[in-house]
């Protein structure tokens, strides 16, 4: 999951609302029934600002206004801007093959198009989206997996954001680097012009304009996980909160 300050309209003609972090870790501890009062809450220095845009869905999104819709997450100050001509994934770390792809080397491997509901953390739900693109697992395999990775991280180009999977999750035949939504390519607010689509788990381990993955031998906590979400997202199986407590 991820998301932004800047109040171009989408192209569906919505606008957004700047909900700080303090509110959106409530609205998650309140089940995706918070209520938020005020425009924004900034957490000092470096806080995330993030925009609520909408989109289309259910859930929490009757309480927010442009209900029924995505929201679009960011924790940096805007969202990047990558050109396809430029865009790059590389695959370094524990492989045999460190990669350097363009999308349309991704375009060029074996496609998978997923049907699946994005569910948000904070409770807002999206049914029966389309995702194509490749599988991770096929990335994996192109690079070459060495002995004794677990796990991988994946970074932004938003320069910031992180998430984390398992070896034996990145592995499952719904887990994605997928590079169209809904039949199009993918727009800059929903990540793209590529992302990690992770089905079974909350929207924050769908890393956004993804730029890297980097094969590694333990598991490192993604953005979210460091402020005390669950580093296994699982919907259903987990509130998307740890015990972990936060500042």
């Amino acid at each position: 999951m991820a998301t932004a300050r800047s109040t171009a309209p989408t192209a569906a003609g919505s606008h957004n609302v700047p909900v700080g972090r303090r509110v959106f870790l409530g609205m998650v501890g309140l089940g995706g029934l918070g209520v938020v009062v005020g425009s924004y809450v900034q957490r000092g220095v470096g806080a995330a600002v993030r925009r609520i845009s909408p989109v289309a869905g259910t859930g929490i999104a009757g309480l927010i206004p442009g209900a029924d819709r995505f929201r679009i997450y960011s924790v940096t100050p805007g969202l990047p801007t990558v050109p396809v001509a430029s865009y790059r994934l590389k695959v370094t770390g524990l492989v045999d093959r460190p990669l350097d792809l363009t999308l349309a080397d991704l375009e060029a491997m074996p496609r998978t198009t997923l049907v699946k509901d994005f569910q948000c953390v904070t409770g807002w739900r999206v049914p029966g989206v389309r995702w194509d693109g490749v599988l991770l697992s096929a990335v994996l395999d192109a690079a070459g997996v060495r002995p004794g990775a677990t796990a991988l991280a994946f970074d932004s180009y938003d320069g910031t954001y992180t998430e984390s999977l398992t070896m034996a999750q990145a592995r499952r035949p719904d887990v994605m680097v997928a590079y169209r939504f809904e039949n199009g390519p993918i727009s800059r607010d929903h990540g793209g012009p590529a992302r990690l689509y992770v089905a079974p788990m909350y929207g924050y381990k769908s890393a956004k304009w993804l730029s890297g993955i980097r094969v590694v031998n333990q598991v490192e906590p993604g953005y979210w996980e460091q402020e005390g979400y669950d580093v296994d997202g699982w919907v259903g199986r987990s509130n998307g909160r740890s015990d972990r407590p936060i500042d």
